[in-house]
């Protein structure tokens, strides 16, 4: 039988033996937690040594790794090759191709007024026909009075007849577009300095398209070209420039859209003498000829040219189509800077052709280009005989 004093031994013993384990329990954990610590704080000398990586085998004991793929020189992927230039065709080229051209769009005035003269007879009825059919072509009432006299005084006193009226026109008219007049382009090199060529017009009279065209005509003759994209009002105007001069391999200088026409012409010419070009093809952009301030900036353009190179020519495009108001703008432009040159566009795109007779009037200045169609080699120059030859086919 348990006595109280038996009861309170035991009791005392268990909770001895509880308070043991406990003991033991934690400090067992705190061991384990010690040891790690040590065991992270150890020099670095103390820890394991890493496993050596073996030096890679290199010459006659080089193995090539099993799981990549060995690249042959097929595989290497080589820089691309530029694009190849175009190949401007030939200045003869063009003549007989745009000859051709100019006969099939501009024989109605040629077939017209031989068809008139070609009358069993000719009173002042036909005569009268003449000059509306001249007139109506754009060619100006003043030359078309002086081609109608000569016609009727030649027909009169020489006795020809309808047979021999072909030659009588085309002698005529050849005269009335004056072959004397120097049609060369002013694109040769001096001692020092390129050739620079100003290019001026109207807004839409296919100026900017122009400049591609002739650096083309230039480059086939062996020339360096260097294009100035002094447009810099119309929207891609030097991104189209770019783009023609890339075709044949000339270097356009351009600048930033709005920027300052002089200053960016001023840089194409310094780029032009720093690579000894032969010619820099300098675009300007489309001034309306009622804007005197505008107008003014185009001389500015010239003036701040001229403080590094002398202005060999400055070409002048009319759109053939606009008839009397391409010689109103003719005017205002030659006022303003000194032309040397017309091109006219666009010549296919009307049956007149007239104007080259008048506006070579009207200013004294010959035309120098024509263009045609809507090809790249679709500018030549112009040829007086061939120009009357092709009216008449």
């Amino acid at each position: 039988m348990l006595t109280p004093e038996l009861v309170t031994l035991l009791t005392d013993q268990v909770l001895i033996a509880i308070i043991v384990v406990a003991v033991v329990v934690l400090g067992g954990a705190t061991g384990l937690v010690v040891t790690r610590r040590r065991r992270s704080a150890l020099p670095p000398a103390d820890r394991p040594a890493p496993l050596e990586t073996a030096e890679p085998k290199v010459g006659d004991d080089a193995e090539t790794p099993r799981d990549t793929p060995t690249r042959t020189l097929e595989d290497t992927e080589l820089p691309e090759e530029p694009p190849a230039l175009d190949k401007p065709e030939s200045a003869q080229g063009r003549l007989v191709r745009l000859r051709a051209r100019l006969a099939r769009s501009q024989g109605s005035l040629g077939k017209g007024l031989l068809a008139l003269l070609s009358r069993d007879k000719l009173d002042e009825e036909a005569w009268e026909d003449i000059e509306t059919t001249l007139i109506t072509a754009d060619v100006g009432v003043t030359p078309t009075q002086e081609l109608v006299e000569k016609l009727r005084t030649r027909m009169r006193v020489e006795g020809v007849g309808p047979a021999q009226a072909r030659d009588i026109l085309r002698e005529e008219l050849i005269a009335l577009v004056n072959p004397a007049m120097d049609r060369s382009l002013a694109v040769t090199r001096k001692d020092t300095q390129p050739a620079v060529v100003l290019v001026v017009g109207v807004n839409g009279t296919g100026k900017t398209t122009t400049v591609g065209r002739l650096a083309r005509v230039l480059v086939a003759e062996d020339k360096h070209v260097v294009l100035g994209a002094a447009d810099t009002f119309r929207a891609a105007a030097a991104d189209q420039l770019q783009t023609w001069g890339e075709r044949v391999g000339a270097r356009t200088v351009r600048g930033p859209e709005g920027g300052d026409p002089a200053s960016i012409a001023f840089d194409a010419v310094k780029q032009g003498i720093a690579e000894k070009a032969d010619v820099v093809l300098v675009d300007t952009a489309g001034r309306l000829h009622t804007k005197t301030g505008l107008m003014d900036e185009l001389g500015k353009v010239k003036r701040v040219i001229e403080k590094s190179a002398e202005v060999d020519e400055v070409l002048l495009v009319i759109d053939a189509t606009t008839g009397q108001n391409g010689l109103t703008q003719a005017r205002v432009f030659a006022d303003v800077i000194n032309v040397t040159g017309l091109v006219l566009t666009k010549l296919d795109g009307t049956a007149k052709g007239g104007i080259v007779i008048a506006v070579q009037r009207e200013l004294g200045v010959p035309v120098k280009l024509v263009g045609l169609g809507e090809g790249a080699d679709d500018l030549a120059p112009f040829d007086p005989e061939q120009f009357v030859d092709a009216l008449l086919d």
